[in-house]
């Protein structure tokens, strides 16, 4: 992936600032939950998340590494052209965008939505309109689910998340949340419009990504790829295999990984906000 010249001022990194900046939360998470939940892409994190219990847990404040100052400057400029985009794409259609915050973090930090754990992955908070991002996890993506994972594969889980700010912005988001809400629905039919909701942010991820190439020429051989393999890695289908053994399509809650690759492909091949409605009629 090629890097461009503009940064973001939206990237608050808490990283060796010394308390995590929050609450450490307690075990009791088994294994299970761990494998098949917490390492999804993007999806609602209010399982895990708690805004208590447990003791603070203060660490030496230190100077952030050679490294690690690299992968902050590269995240600044991922979030500086998902800005940018995502601004041009609002303005062709009549809207205004608001530029999402990005909290990268370890171990744990308070987000709007309860105490972030580094073991929850990337997450989108709508309370607060806020990335998190723990770097620890695209280790585990390589590691515990084979994934390649390059810095393109970084900026796509970015754009997925980013791509949850956008439903919020347009109001996706609060039609889902006012179905959750409303009792009226199964626990399957609610998981299927869980796997809509984030099919579509792959899909806006697609787009981001197609429209960034447009404009900056960013991509290099192998990065759709490896944003692909990223996608495909943590499918439903390919988690619940490694965690239980066997697929159970109406658990569900992200989509399989051929459905991943489809609605993220879609997304780049037409580059078109209008043809990402993976809900159909649900919200109708």
């Amino acid at each position: 992936m090629k890097w461009t010249n503009d940064r973001s001022d939206n990237v608050d990194d808490r990283r060796g600032s010394g308390s995590g900046g929050g609450m450490m939360v307690g075990g009791g998470l088994g294994t299970l939950i761990i494998a098949a939940i917490i390492f999804f892409l993007g999806g609602d994190p209010s399982a895990i998340l708690s805004s208590g219990g447990g003791s603070p847990q203060q660490t030496e404040q230190r100077n952030l590494t050679p490294d690690e100052l690299k992968v902050k400057d590269f995240v600044s400029m991922v979030t500086k052209e998902t800005e940018k985009t995502w601004i041009a794409i609002f303005q062709q259609n009549g809207m205004q965008y608001k530029p999402p915050k990005v909290v990268m973090f370890e171990s744990v930090t308070q987000s709007g939505c309860g105490t972030a754990q580094a073991a929850m992955g990337p997450f989108y908070c709508p309370a607060d309109e806020t990335v998190y991002m723990d770097m620890s996890f695209f280790k585990e993506l390589e590691q515990r689910f084979g994934a390649k994972v390059t810095e393109f594969s970084i900026a796509y889980v970015m754009a997925h998340e980013i791509g949850h700010h956008v439903q919020t912005l347009l109001g996706t988001t609060q039609k889902v949340d006012q179905l959750r809400s409303s009792g009226r629905y199964s626990e399957a039919d609610m998981n299927r419009v869980s796997v809509a909701t984030e099919l579509q942010a792959d899909f806006y991820a697609g787009v981001w990504a197609k429209q960034t190439d447009n404009r900056e020429h960013i991509l290099e051989p192998g990065d759709i790829e490896s944003a692909i393999s990223a996608a495909e890695a943590v499918g439903d289908d390919n988690i619940q295999k490694r965690s239980q053994g066997y697929v159970n399509q109406e658990g569900f809650t992200h989509g399989s990984s051929a459905q991943r690759k489809e609605w993220f492909m879609k997304g780049y091949n037409t580059g078109d906000i209008r043809q990402g409605d993976t809900f159909n009629e649900l919200l109708k």
